[in-house]
């Protein structure tokens, strides 16, 4: 979020062009504010407008994105008397360009990066990916679909980057979170197919398949770093998707032999695809990642090196419980198939799950499969997913790298 000077939260009057919105007490920096906060705000303000936050006692806390029916109901966007407005979006999507331009190496080994994430870059439900050509947009917040402000961020980046093509995505749990339809639009031209390049590697991305924007690409510093352990070993890619790790870890590294099991049929396909245009050779199995570890460990079949990369268990605060649960089983099935003194990295998604906790669930795991654990490090996603110190849920991905004996 824009940060403003002290002397510029003072109390204020309703600035033009704004809709002030009275908070029932002083809000923490977080830029979520629920509804329930909201003590009086005005009928005529309406999904996507910009709104001015109003303290108890009249103290400008700053603007943020409306929404009248999520409980989200504002997203902050700056702070103190700081205008956001039309030139504001433009000065944001220029300034995390301008980070991803930063990261040492970043647009020189790949050609997919995360261009703005959300909260990290100060724009609150927005997400937006660069894949080669094409801009693959995620919508958080039903505010950005307007086209007041959509038409402004595909015009700028399309420019910054020099893109062809967008791809604009509101998933149905988040359209419905928001209080409205699932929204999925792209430009006429956009190719249902296409491939890019990571760490030298081609990867075949397709909409009609793939989850998310499109393609993982937080995960990129841990695929490279993954494949410097696998040599000489048997490897595991539980919950592969296309197969990201594994095919990595067999181009980049001299494995044994890579097994990758998901349970998305269609995405093992492509994953099929980009072994073969990597010319490696994966072995794919479709199953369901909990049922296939647990009958493989009822035998001798061990791995060196596995990876375990399961989709967000916790998409919710309601699912916490069970969430926990799974992240729980699934690291207990995987120990149990790692050799004595084998690699394991093991990761979450889930925003909503600490990095303490999540090393709480993988030591109840390890204790129920009777393995002793080391940790050798901890990372997350590669820096183009910059983490917002107010909002601890931009911190998202956690990785626990292990050895087993």
């Amino acid at each position: 979020m824009t940060q403003a000077s002290p002397s510029e939260s003072s109390p204020s009057t309703r600035r033009p062009g704004t809709h002030d919105v009275h908070l029932r007490i002083h809000p923490s920096p977080h830029p979520f504010v629920r509804k329930g906060l909201v003590r009086d705000a005005p009928r005529t303000a309406r999904t996507g407008d910009i709104v001015t936050l109003l303290s108890p006692d009249g103290v400008v806390l700053g603007d943020a994105l409306w929404n009248t029916k999520s409980d989200i109901a504002a997203r902050r966007l700056t702070q103190g008397d700081v205008r956001f407005d039309e030139a504001a979006l433009v000065q944001a999507l220029r300034r995390a360009v301008g980070l991803r331009r930063s990261i040492p190496g970043l647009v020189e080994s790949s050609e997919v990066y995360r261009v703005v994430h959300s909260e990290g870059d100060g724009l609150s439900g927005l997400i937006v990916d660069k894949l080669g050509d094409v801009l693959s947009i995620e919508l958080h917040s039903a505010g950005w679909a307007d086209a007041r402000w959509l038409d402004i961020i595909i015009e700028t980046l399309a420019s910054e980057l020099e893109t062809r093509h967008h791809h604009v995505v509101m998933s149905p749990r988040i359209a419905r979170l928001e209080g409205v339809r699932p929204k999925m639009v792209h430009d006429p031209k956009r190719p249902a197919k296409f491939r890019v390049r990571e760490h030298g590697l081609r990867w075949e991305i397709r909409f009609d398949t793939g989850h998310k924007t499109g393609f993982f690409c937080d995960q990129r510093d841990n695929r490279a770093a993954f494949a410097a352990w696998v040599d000489g070993h048997d490897v595991l890619d539980l919950c592969c998707y296309t197969g990201g790790f594994g095919i990595t870890a067999a181009a980049l590294g001299a494995p044994r032999s890579v097994t990758g099991i998901d349970l998305d049929e269609k995405v093992l396909e492509t994953a099929k695809r980009n072994a073969g245009l990597n010319q490696v050779r994966v072995s794919f199995t479709h199953a369901d990642a909990f049922d296939w570890a647990r009958q493989i460990g009822q035998g001798d079949r061990r791995f060196g090196a596995i990876v375990v990369d399961p989709p967000k268990f916790i998409p919710l605060r309601s699912e916490i419980g069970v969430g926990e649960g799974k992240y729980r089983d699934l690291n207990k099935l995987a120990l149990e198939l790692v050799e004595p003194g084998g690699t394991m990295l093991t990761c979450t998604c889930s925003g909503l799950l600490s990095l303490e906790r999540f090393r709480e669930l993988v030591m109840a795991a390890a204790r129920k499969a009777n393995r002793v654990v080391q940790v050798l490090g901890v990372s997350g996603a590669a820096p183009d997913h910059p983490v917002l110190l107010e909002c601890p849920e931009t911190e998202y991905l956690q990785a626990l790298w292990l050895r087993v004996w």
